[in-house]
Order: structure tokens, then sequence, then C-alpha cells
């Protein structure tokens, strides 16, 4: 979700804000049960392999994994995001440019 600071145009991250300030108030160990893991496995599972995490259509699935469907979808995307800016500003620092 992003929200659009009043200041400027620029989104606020509210996922990520709230990620990077949870062990401050909480363990993260929580937010990363057993449970989770194994819907984040299933996720990249189904992806990887472009099949269905359980059997009929999109209209055939509970509401709820479709929402972690989309939680999970928008974290990883973000994740690589992060990832790719880290190797281009490394990049950058490398070459100079």
């Amino acid at each position: 979700m992003n929200i659009y600071n009043k200041t400027n145009s620029d989104p606020f991250d509210q996922a990520l804000s709230v990620f990077n300030q949870i062990s401050f108030f909480s363990c993260k160990n929580i937010f990363l049960d057993k449970k989770s893991q194994q819907d984040i496995s299933k996720y990249i599972y189904c992806k990887d392999f472009s099949i269905s995490p359980y059997e009929g259509s999109y209209g055939q699935h509970s509401h709820k994994w479709i929402q972690k469907y989309y939680i999970i979808k928008n974290a990883m995307t973000k994740k690589e995001q992060s990832e790719m800016e880290k190797h281009k500003n490394k990049m950058k620092a490398k070459t100079g440019r």
C-alpha cells in the first residue's frame, strides 16, 4: 500500500516502513511463523511451476488464499525491486557513473 506524502508526490511505502520498524516494537519471529512460511513456499512453488495451489478456477479458491497471494506477491515484488536497486547502486559506485 502506498500513501502519498502531503508535502510532495513521493509515495510512502507503508508496508516497508512497518517491516523496518517491527524490531523496535516486537519480535520478527511473531510475523514469520511456520504457517506464513508454508504459504510463501506454496506461492513460490506454484509460481515457478505455473500451477494452481488448489483445484478449480480463481472463483473457486478461498478468499483467504487470494488475499495471501496478493500480499505475498506484493512483498516479493518489493524485495526484488530493493535487491535490483542495491545492485544498481553498487554498480554505480564501482564504475563511478
